[in-house]
């Protein structure tokens, strides 16, 4: 697709000057390319101002104060929740518990679900494309219970390899967990046909969302999804916030996952009551304002629409990839055109990824280095690190452009 053409899908200009952080220079003359949005995306004004507004104007406890300012700050936090529900297709707000991330999500099921569910020789099914968040704390439940963990291939482009499904399906597990979308090869997995031959198979689906709701439209109903997980971070929203989405019945069948304030109905020193969900499994002070903020991002994506960001990020990974292929001797971990998003992980004969962010850091472009929280995948492709270029509704043609330019500038800086 041509640039011209990505153009009329959103206007990404009018959405940049919501950024101000993309307005800034690196260094005298060089402009900032932003390029690492899989990491953390960046925060529109209306989000800040969000999180300045309910500081300056209404902070406060939610939940134990009866004062005008609790009640503002409680009404808030609440009504974010029923944003969210929303934006996801849940049933009911009551299905929605905020966490810290992602992570803390899937912990959160481990610890609270997994304990209770999973006993020795139980089978997880996982796939080869998963972050750490959703391969440690099944690691950790395997050592302390004796559960088995099998995992559906990754194929040599990246995908996953659907035909092994029905064969691993067959050992019944018991919990099927998968990436929305890698947040290293951008594949988004059929996650609606995993999660019907799932079910069929008499499994529950947790799907990881860190990368898939922030670029596409989210229904847990129709994805089949028991469980999800997700960040406000990566979605424009603030830091130290996230999102576990489970049905009300399997909240409701789970013990607490932390104990103290708010999780609470009643005391004493012989035991306790536990509140209601989601409520039960929110102790303590929560991260009320990044809440709010959060309620903020959903309302600016929204806005947007997310079928659009989602074809407007297709596009932009289209006008990328034939690109980085021509690069000479420049390799992609994932090189599928289809059911992709916009993030390109890749390595170059003869220049360690941390160089070439660095070169490519000179030039104001931002990118990530590493292993990327998926050093299973890494090894898999016999690789221990990539450069990570990621794309989001802020992104230009014209930066995807500079992006191939400093990668030759690389090139001949290396030969």
């Amino acid at each position: 697709m041509s640039a011209s053409a990505l153009s009329g899908i959103l206007n990404v200009p009018r959405l940049r000057a919501d950024f101000p952080v993309l307005e800034r220079e690196t260094r005298p003359g060089v402009p900032l390319i932003y390029l690492d949005s899989t990491a953390t995306s960046q925060k529109p004004r209306q989000v800040v101002e969000a999180l300045a507004d309910f500081y300056l104007h209404h902070n406060a406890n939610i939940h134990r104060g009866i004062h005008t300012l609790a009640e503002e700050a409680t009404a808030a936090y609440e009504e974010t929740r029923a944003r969210v529900a929303k934006f996801i297709g849940a049933a009911s707000p009551r299905e929605i518990v905020f966490v810290r991330n992602a992570t803390e999500a899937i912990n959160l099921l481990a610890y609270a679900w997994g304990r209770a569910n999973l006993k020795e020789d139980d089978v997880v099914l996982l796939t080869e494309l998963e972050h750490h968040a959703n391969l440690v704390p099944w690691q950790m439940l395997a050592a302390e219970r004796g559960i088995r963990l099998e995992f559906v291939p990754v194929t040599p482009e990246g995908t996953l390899d659907m035909s092994a499904l029905p064969a691993l399906l067959a050992r019944e597990p018991k919990l099927v967990a998968v990436s929305g979308m890698s947040n290293v090869t951008g594949f988004q997995p059929d996650v609606a046909e995993i999660a019907r031959q799932a079910h069929e198979a008499g499994a529950l689906v947790l799907v990881d969302g860190a990368q898939l709701v922030p670029h596409a439209p989210v229904d847990v109903q129709a994805l089949g999804a028991d469980f999800l997980a997700f960040s406000s971070h990566k979605m424009l929203g603030p830091t130290g916030v996230g999102v576990f989405y489970a049905r009300r019945e399997l909240l409701e069948a789970m013990p607490p996952f932390q104990g103290g304030g708010d999780m609470i109905k009643r005391v004493t020193f012989s035991g306790f009551t536990a509140n209601d969900v989601p409520h039960k499994f929110e102790a303590g002070t929560p991260a009320i304002a990044e809440v709010v903020g959060l309620g903020a991002a959903l309302d600016y994506l929204t806005a947007i629409g997310m079928e659009n960001i989602h074809a407007y990020e297709q596009a932009i990974a289209a006008y990328v990839l034939p690109r980085l292929q021509e690069v000479p001797g420049l390799h992609l971990l994932g090189t599928a055109q289809e059911r992709r998003g916009a993030v390109f992980a890749f390595w170059m004969d003869d220049i360690h990824p941390h160089d070439i962010a660095q070169i490519l850091d000179h030039y104001g472009i931002a990118i990530r280095a590493g292993h990327h929280c998926a050093q299973p995948l890494h090894l898999k492709f016999g690789v221990p690190a990539t450069a990570r270029a990621s794309f989001y509704l802020y992104n230009t043609p014209d930066e995807a452009d500079r992006l191939i330019a400093a990668l030759y500038k690389a090139k001949e800086v290396f030969a």
